[in-house]
């Protein structure tokens, strides 16, 4: 429970503003579940009736807000194509330090989004995300540093066949750690959006399956556990990130995961790769190839917090089924630009396309991408002041707290109509409302 005062700006001598966060006062009109949208009903008294609801509710789907999810998902599935054309380059040019190149990725994270926290937030304010929740951004980026090494480890070992199903493991667990941070409530389209995009999977593996795109498996065992135990930490670690952005500002949950991640992965590159670090080669190709993976997975990292909150990590998770398409654009692309005749997209890639974008629309068609859960990002209350923003104080932080950021010796009073007054030294008094959060 908490307060929000508002001061009137009639009553401030320099005609400015201040917000005071954190007060506890009330909880009725406390944000405890996220905001319900009702669809259209669907008639079924007549096939006219039936037909002009079907319409409305169909209209009712394309909202700017599912628009900008829908969008931002097939950019993320294109960023995870644009990841494995490098990478898999990479792998061709003699360039295999897997762990290096998700360094780059996170020292990236790292310079682009902390300075801007540490801006915001202040030294000391940064430090208290650090002390206070660097538990937990810890967590974060270690379960996504090893699922990326453990998901290139499984292409080493197993066959195609089996890391494009299991990969699809990380969309149940997703549901499954969302349902337990958010108590999110899925409704049976949801749940049938979900079986329509895995239909759309199954096409891509039946395509690939038709046309021989695949490789012999060096120890499927091997290489099936670590796709499995990658895929759950994909899974725990989108809806992990999905609870935090939902609570905290973009640039701190980023930032703490590039500057964790950036730590965990270079010990774990430099014990694991520091041979391999001598004898790759270090030319301008590699390089620039390293360049366009560090760029793609820093749009990736960027957009996904948003789709997050425009959707979910579930429906990010579901987007990403539409990457092997975007595989195929790439392939045709290529085979243009050197005049290969032995490049040929099979007709089952276009319709498994169709399907996957049918699934992800199904997932909304009853429900609401408001609904998925509660979006109310904040600094946290022991930042003492944002800058340029409001003044945050703590549950158990005293009024007095307010005088030291107005300048003033303040006497707080609670007046039987619950307005609260602050009296300034020179005996006027200045006005605040009180408005319960």
């Amino acid at each position: 429970m908490s307060a929000t005062h508002d001061l009137d700006k009639k009553d401030l001598k320099d005609g400015g503003s201040l917000e005071v966060l954190g007060r506890e006062e009330s909880s009725s009109e406390a944000v405890t579940s996220p905001p319900k949208s009702t669809r259209p009903p669907i008639v079924y008294s007549s096939p006219g009736a039936f037909a002009k609801s079907f319409a409305a509710r169909w209209r009712s789907i394309w909202t700017k807000q599912f628009v900008l999810a829908l969008v931002a998902g097939q950019v993320v599935s294109l960023c995870i194509t644009c990841t494995n054309v490098t990478t898999t380059e990479l792998v061709n040019r003699g360039w295999t330090l897997s762990t290096t190149q998700g360094f780059f990725l996170y020292f990236t994270l790292f310079i682009v989004y902390t300075p801007y926290t540490i801006y915001q937030y202040g030294f000391k304010g940064w430090g208290n995300v650090i002390r206070h929740d660097g538990w937990k951004y810890l967590i974060l980026a270690a379960c996504d540093v090893e699922a990326n090494f453990m998901v290139v480890k499984a292409y080493q070992y197993t066959d195609l066949l089996s890391c494009m199903l299991l990969d699809a493991w990380a969309i149940p667990v997703c549901l499954f750690f969302s349902w337990v941070y958010m108590r999110t409530k899925y409704h049976w389209t949801q749940l049938l959006g979900v079986f329509i995009c895995i239909g759309g999977l199954g096409l891509l593996v039946a395509s690939d399956q038709l046309t021989q795109k695949d490789w012999q498996a060096l120890s499927r065992a091997k290489g099936d556990g670590f796709m499995i135990a990658g895929a759950t930490l994909y899974g725990f670690t989108n809806a992990t990130e999905e609870f935090l952005v939902r609570k905290r500002p973009l640039y701190e949950v980023v930032g703490q995961l590039g500057m964790w991640g950036f730590l965990i992965n270079g010990i774990q590159a430099s014990a694991l790769e520091w041979k391999g670090m001598r004898e790759a080669p270090w030319n301008g190709g590699i390089i620039g190839l390293l360049m366009a993976f560090t760029c793609a997975m820093l749009i990736l990292y960027t957009v996904a917090p948003l789709l997050y909150r425009l959707a979910s990590s579930a429906y990010f998770n579901l987007s990403l089924l539409s990457s092997d398409f975007y595989g195929l654009l790439f392939g045709k692309f290529f085979a243009y630009q050197f005049r290969s005749s032995h490049y040929s997209p099979y007709w089952l890639y276009f319709i498994s396309f169709a399907v996957v974008i049918a699934g992800l629309i199904t997932y909304f068609w009853y429900s609401t991408p408001e609904e998925q859960g509660i979006l109310d990002p904040k600094a946290p209350a022991y930042v003492e002041r944002r800058r340029g923003g409001p003044i945050n104080i703590g549950d158990d932080a005293p009024l007095s707290a307010v005088d030291e950021e107005l300048g003033i010796s303040a006497v707080p009073e609670l007046t039987a109509t619950g307005m609260v007054y602050i009296k300034e030294s020179t005996g006027s008094f200045i006005k605040m409302k009180k408005i319960a959060r």
